[in-house]
């Protein structure tokens, strides 16, 4: 039981000492009595009552000397403990660490007075009498407190001293008896701080005329009987004893005066009543202690509690950020895996030679191909460079992980080619493909020619031309210019289709370090405030399970640790299944064409002009029979969008959309508040108009998405995401009226879909 004493006294400390109490505050004075109570093996009977009611001369009479200080006046100016000792001594410890070790007890004339001006002494720590009494060989220490009602200094010293004793003898004066400071001092500081083993002795009654003594005595047990003192069963906690008779009894070693006195009566009962109570000092010490543990725990927790909050607050706020920030990577990968699949889809080369080749040709074949290639081309790639790169911004905003580089595909040399000899015969122009589309290639032939091989163009990369005819020698002139263009063409969009796959990959592998999410511990803020907590929180669990150990009720519960901050490392992980099916196809076609390029690119120089222009029909046969085999007719200048395209601009548009709503989220203070918010905004009406213009506005916005009045939210997105793939303008292009009418539904839809969602 001792060892668990000793656990729950270095609870009882680190509380007191996380707590950060003033030395000289009440309860950090209460603390250290506490613990050096608990942890004292003797049996403490302190002797207590205001100066002047004879507490000395009482324990004179029952130790059998003038052992203590006695006078008339308050003289006892600090706590005297009587020991078992060998022979009388005494033994006084100062402020500055000095021992005053004496023989007899005259010492205490100098230390353990007041002075003239009724005042303790400030350099006395403590005073120890030693004296040879059975009584006090059994473990017993007998404690001669200050007067009380003199000076609040000496007050606070007995108060102090009380919470440390575990028998209190209060000492009465029957001439004026149970004054209201005495009655105070029951209450406050015997009662409400646990202290209820107390015996009350009567002094003086026999200065009182014999009828005093009966009202007296009637009073007394009055007393006696309104203090329920824990005592055990079948001793009184009233006795009368004339201490200064007693004492003169003792003295001369009259036993009758003894007896008369009241003195022996009451030993023979404290002797019984100590030697029950040493037998069990848990019923006596701890309801002491659980007075001052629940002070110590109700103050850890009015310390604990507000931050224990604060910490809360935090990590739900910290939290709220990352989920949003992880929303946003998911939708940031989404749509970053979206565009660049379709970049790489776009890059593809049957669908660069289906979509470009043959306005490529005929751009090459009119000398107008940079302007193609700028107008064209380039435009095409800058919108998808863009929707691709946009995404690796938008990350790098939320994560600063790293900042993302553009996206740069360059576009191979401009495609020349030499032409062959020029016939005798010009005026060839009737056979079969030879359609005129006026402008002519005059850089190349000039006049008729020139527009007869245009034609050519359009007619190999469209028609399906028989075998025998693609064989025969009698190839006309302009026919051979046209596949001049279209394997020039083709070597070009084949090296900018295999440079633009390799860089577009490298381009795969570098967004991971952009889109890239970690949180791998708190912040400092989070992480210093939970460290104070959890000090004060174990300290408040440890005195629990202390108090819980020694049998003391306990009315809290343990704390629980608040779960820490939200910690992820979360990599941008590639989703380029369109991009690696289509990879190893593009890469063996550019392998296959890379020697076709480079003799594209080799006849401008003056070594070959000479071979290409004996004999250009058999350097182009296999590329005009390639380019017929993967080809498809081109495309049209004006094609209507199918509905999965336009499906998926409307979710690109929903994802920018949402983008911008968590940002708008991360630079709230509230973020938490406005997360919960939106998290249930999809099941929520919008709210209700102020005015009966706005309440038409919203009624007849309803009508044009077909919906009922103060349908959800989710119900007006997918209402909307409906009538856009309905009615987009895009769907109807090469018909004029019914673009136009697509037009302005779409403008009373998107008119509609703004209030409702806005309001």
């Amino acid at each position: 039981m001792q060892q668990q004493y000793e656990k729950l006294v270095d609870s009882l400390k680190s509380a007191s000492a996380l707590l950060n109490l003033e030395r000289k505050s009440q309860l950090n004075q209460d603390v250290i009595s506490i613990c050096n109570y608990l942890i004292n093996p003797s049996f403490r009977i302190a002797v207590f009552g205001p100066f002047n009611h004879g507490k000395s001369t009482l324990l004179n009479a029952m130790l059998g000397n003038r052992t203590l200080p006695i006078d008339l006046i308050p003289t006892t100016g600090a706590a005297i403990t009587v020991k078992y000792g060998s022979d009388v001594r005494t033994r006084i410890m100062l402020v500055d660490g000095t021992e005053i070790y004496r023989s007899g007890t005259e010492i205490l004339q100098q230390f353990a007075i007041l002075d003239g001006n009724r005042q303790m002494r400030k350099d006395v720590v403590s005073v120890e009498v030693f004296c040879p009494h059975s009584f006090l060989e059994t473990g017993v220490e007998f404690l001669d407190l200050p007067g009380t009602n003199d000076r609040e200094e000496q007050d606070n010293l007995v108060r102090e001293q009380l919470l440390s004793v575990d028998l209190v003898v209060q000492l009465l004066d029957a001439r004026k008896l149970m004054t209201l400071g005495e009655r105070e001092n029951l209450r406050d500081w015997l009662l409400d701080r646990g202290i209820k083993t107390v015996i009350f002795i009567a002094n003086f009654i026999n200065l009182l005329e014999p009828e005093e003594q009966k009202q007296v005595q009637n009073r007394l047990v009055f007393v006696a009987e309104s203090f329920r003192a824990e005592l055990p069963p079948g001793f009184s906690n009233l006795y009368r004893v004339d201490a200064l008779p007693a004492l003169r009894a003792r003295l001369k070693g009259d036993v009758a005066e003894a007896n008369s006195s009241g003195l022996v009566a009451f030993e023979t009962a404290l002797q019984n009543i100590v030697g029950i109570l040493q037998q069990n000092r848990g019923s006596v010490r701890l309801p002491r202690v659980e007075a001052i543990a629940t002070q110590i725990q109700q103050s850890l927790k009015a310390k604990i509690d507000p931050i224990a909050q604060e910490v809360k607050s935090l990590v739900d706020k910290h939290n709220a950020k990352i989920e949003i920030k992880e929303k946003a990577a998911n939708l940031i990968k989404q749509g970053f895996a979206t565009s660049i699949s379709e970049l790489s889809d776009w890059l593809s080369l049957p669908k660069l030679l289906a979509k470009y080749q043959a306005d490529a040709a005929v751009a090459l074949a009119e000398n107008n191909f940079k302007s193609w290639q700028t107008n064209t081309l380039k435009k095409d790639l800058n919108q998808l460079q863009l929707a691709t790169v946009k995404w690796l911004y938008q990350a790098y905003e939320f994560f600063q992980a790293e900042r993302p580089e553009d996206l740069l595909i360059p576009f191979p040399n401009e495609p020349q080619i030499i032409l062959p000899p020029k016939p005798n015969n010009h005026s060839d122009l009737s056979e079969t493909g030879s359609i005129a589309v006026g402008g002519g290639i005059g850089w190349l032939l000039g006049g008729p020619v020139g527009a007869a091989v245009v034609g050519s163009i359009s007619y190999l990369l469209n028609k399906n031309i028989q075998e025998q005819e693609e064989k025969s020698a009698n190839e006309s002139y302009h026919q051979q210019v046209a596949k001049l263009c279209i394997a020039a063409t083709e070597d070009y969009l084949s090296s900018f289709s295999s440079q633009g796959l390799s860089i577009l990959a490298k381009y795969d592998g570098k967004a991971e370090k952009v889109i890239y999410l970690e949180v791998n511990e708190e912040p400092l803020e989070i992480a210093n405030k939970r460290q104070d907590l959890q000090r004060l929180q174990n300290i408040f669990n440890e005195l629990l399970r202390e108090l819980e150990k020694v049998k003391i009720r306990v009315d809290y519960q343990p704390y629980q640790e608040i779960p820490k901050s939200k910690t992820i490392n979360t990599r941008y992980l590639p989703q380029p299944e369109k991009f690696q099916t289509s990879r190893p196809a593009q890469e063996n076609t550019a392998k296959n064409t890379q020697k076709k390029v480079e003799s594209t690119y080799q006849q401008v120089s003056p070594r070959s002009e000479q071979v290409a222009q004996q004999n250009p029909a058999k350097n182009t046969q296999k590329k005009v029979e390639s380019s017929r085999q993967q080809v498809s007719p081109p495309p049209k200048t004006s094609v209507s969008p199918r509905p999965e395209e336009v499906d998926a601009k409307f979710h690109n548009w929903e994802l920018d959309e949402e983008i911008a709503r968590m940002k708008a989220e991360m630079r709230s203070p509230g973020s938490q508040s406005n997360k919960q918010q939106n998290t249930t905004q999809n099941n929520k009406a919008p709210n209700p108009p102020k005015t009966q213009t706005q309440k038409d506005k919203i009624t007849r916005a309803y009508s044009i998405l077909g919906l009922q009045p103060n349908a959800s939210l989710s119900e007006v997105k997918q209402a909307y995401r409906t009538l856009v793939k309905k009615w987009h303008p895009d769907l109807f292009v090469g018909k004029p009226q019914q673009q136009k009418q697509a037009e302005e539904k779409m403008h009373l839809v998107n008119e509609a879909y703004t209030i409702l969602t806005e309001s």
